[in-house]
This record gives C-alpha cells, sequence and structure tokens, in this order.
C-alpha cells in the first residue's frame, strides 16, 4: 500500500491541490489579475502531473493487451483528457473557435512535433528505422478525410446551416472511426504493428495489475476535470487584456494532452522501434479529430452555442503542407533524422505563425 501511495504522489499532490482551488476559486478571482494568473499556472503544471500518470496506467492497460489495441488505449486516453478540459472549458469562455484551435494544435503537436523529435532522435541513433508502411498510410488519409469534412468544407456551410451540418459532422464522423476501429482490430490489424527481430516489439513491462490502473485512471481523469474547471475561469480572468497570441489557451490543452505521448514516443525511437511512434503520433492525431469534434459538436447543439469549426487560410496551408510532407515521408516504410527534420521545421513555423496570431 505505502509503494501505491509513493508511485501514485502526483495524484494525491492533485488531489491536495484540487480540495483547496475549489473553495478558494471565488477568493482568487477578486484578488485580481495576477494572482488569477499564478493560480492557473500552477493549476495547469498539476493538470500535466495528473496527465502523466493518467498516461503511465494507460500504458500499463497497453502492455497487457498488446497492439494494435495497445496503442489505442494510449491516444484515447489522451483525447479523454483533451475532451474533460474542452468541455469544461467551453462553458467559461466566450471564444468560438477555441475548439478548432486546440484540434489544430494538438494535430501540429502530434505530427510534426512529436514525429519529428522522435525521427530526428531516433535518426541520429539508429539511422533509418523501419515501420509497417501501411500504417503511415492509412492513417494519413483517414486524418486528410476527416480534417476536410470537419474543418475545411464548413467554411463553405453558410451559418443558418450550422446546426444541420453539425449533425453529419457528428455521424459521419463516428460511422468513419467505427469502420477504422473494426479493420484496426480485425482485417487490417497487422498494418499496425512490425516485428522487431532484435529488440522485441515490446519494452520492459510496468508493474501494477489491470485493475488498479484502471480505478488509478479513472481517478486521474476526475481530477483533471475538478482541476480544470477552476483553471478555466482563472486563465480567463489572467490573460485578459494582456494580449497574449489567441491561441494560448487552445496550445495549453493541446499540449498537456500530448506531452505524455511525446515521453512515450521519444522513448521509443531511441530503442529503435519507430512502430509505436507512428501509432501514437498519427494515431492521436485521427482520434483528436474524429473523437473531439462529435463530442463538442454535441454538447454546442445542447447548448445552442454554435462553434466555429473551419481553419483560418493560414491553418489550413500548414495541415495541407503537413499531411502532404507526411505522406511523401511515410511512403517506404523508413523514417530517418532528415525526414524528421522536415516535420520539426513545420512545427516551428506553427508556433511562429501561432505567436502572431495567425
Amino acid at each position: 500500500m505505502l509503494a501505491v501511495l509513493k508511485q501514485e504522489q502526483f495524484l494525491i499532490v492533485a488531489a491536495a491541490v484540487a480540495f483547496a482551488a475549489l473553495p478558494l476559486e471565488h477568493a482568487i478571482l477578486a484578488a485580481g489579475q495576477l494572482p488569477s494568473l499564478v493560480a492557473a499556472l500552477l493549476l495547469v503544471g498539476t493538470i500535466l502531473l495528473v496527465s502523466l500518470r493518467v498516461a503511465h496506467h494507460a500504458e500499463v492497460l497497453a502492455e497487457k493487451v498488446g497492439e494494435p489495441y495497445g496503442t489505442m488505449i494510449l491516444t484515447l486516453a489522451a483525447v479523454l483528457v483533451e475532451v474533460v478540459i474542452l468541455a469544461i472549458m467551453m462553458t467559461h469562455t466566450s471564444s468560438p473557435t477555441l475548439v478548432r484551435d486546440t484540434i489544430y494544435s494538438a494535430v501540429m503537436l502530434d505530427m510534426n512535433g512529436i514525429l519529428g523529435i522522435a525521427a530526428i532522435l531516433g535518426g541520429l541513433r539508429h539511422g533509418e528505422q523501419p515501420y509497417n508502411v501501411d500504417s503511415g498510410n492509412t492513417y494519413i488519409v483517414m486524418i486528410l478525410t476527416a480534417m476536410g469534412v470537419s474543418m475545411i468544407v464548413p467554411e463553405f456551410i453558410p451559418q443558418t446551416h450550422w446546426q444541420a451540418y453539425s449533425v453529419f459532422t457528428i455521424i459521419i464522423m463516428l460511422v468513419l472511426y467505427g469502420m477504422f476501429l473494426r479493420l484496426q482490430t480485425s482485417q487490417h490489424s497487422y498494418f499496425f504493428s512490425y516485428s522487431y527481430a532484435e529488440t522485441g516489439e515490446h519494452g520492459p513491462r510496468h508493474p501494477g495489475s489491470r485493475g488498479q490502473s484502471i480505478v488509478l485512471l479513472i481517478t486521474g481523469v476526475v481530477l483533471i476535470g475538478l482541476l480544470a474547471e477552476v483553471m478555466a475561469k482563472t486563465l480567463d480572468e489572467g490573460l485578459a487584456g494582456t494580449g497574449v497570441p489567441p491561441m494560448t489557451a487552445a496550445l495549453l490543452v493541446a499540449a498537456i494532452s500530448a506531452s505524455p505521448e511525446i515521453l512515450t514516443a521519444v522513448r521509443a525511437a531511441l530503442a529503435n522501434r519507430m512502430q509505436p511512434v507512428v501509432n501514437i503520433a498519427l494515431g492521436a492525431s485521427l482520434s483528436t479529430v474524429i473523437l473531439t469534434i462529435p463530442v463538442i459538436e454535441t454538447l454546442a447543439l445542447i447548448q445552442g452555442q454554435p462553434i466555429h469549426m473551419a481553419l483560418t487560410p493560414a491553418q489550413t496551408v500548414m495541415t495541407l503542407l503537413t499531411l502532404v510532407i507526411a505522406a511523401i515521408n511515410l511512403h517506404d516504410g523508413e523514417t530517418n533524422a532528415i525526414e524528421g527534420m522536415t516535420h520539426f521545421v513545420l512545427f516551428a513555423t506553427f508556433l511562429m505563425l501561432a505567436f502572431l496570431g495567425l
């Protein structure tokens, strides 16, 4: 028992912070902008610590069930964290583009940040790193389809028809994911795995039981929800009138959900196992688009609050550049540091455009 408590000290600290922050919320907001900003940053840091534990327990479950279910659990855990934070923040912000900017930021972080950094580090250590080319091709065409339907086409939908198109988007995304899930776990499950003769497909197993990890994972998600409730209000108060880029809140949400995946992907790349990296980076991007959008669109319909999902011209160009370059880089079943650098350059460009407010 003591060993478990020691391992879960992040969750214990987060629980203490949550139970302290909830009753002090109004006092923090009444204290003014600076205290609110400091509190928001502390809460963001605490949420990040909890998300690391959520990712850890998702990894435990992933190792026990194997591929492709393992990567599916990892990416779904990250999407769950993102959805919880977004759903809560939607109730405390008037920004109609928060969801769009968060999903766009998550895709840039996953496809350019995670894939780029992992391919550079892995390539510098091991040279060319193999993976199953079918996985990359499948993910890219699915991401392009999902983002095109849900984030590019809406630019051409009149505002009077937003509800009808939202309903269509919800249905078609769920149908698309349902078919993908069926094929990923049955006929085409071999697309998403690769046999590594020298290193083995899996690293050292994590200790811990499946039931314990499920309980602690759910506990972590609940804590994130409680912390996000206060974080959303204090962040909004702390950033008001500061002139920070409009995408700051969206970037924070995307970074929180993606940060544990970065650690997992880098460890896999350094171990010369690029298949998990491809599954994590592209699988997280697909799950973010295809699962987050139906949930948030449903909330928007229930609340009668339209959200702006259409990408800006700069975002559209960056998305298409990312998918085209990924399609070229991932066409041969091997990655290297040069290909990783092209994605990292796109990631740096994304950050620069976000800093400029584009």
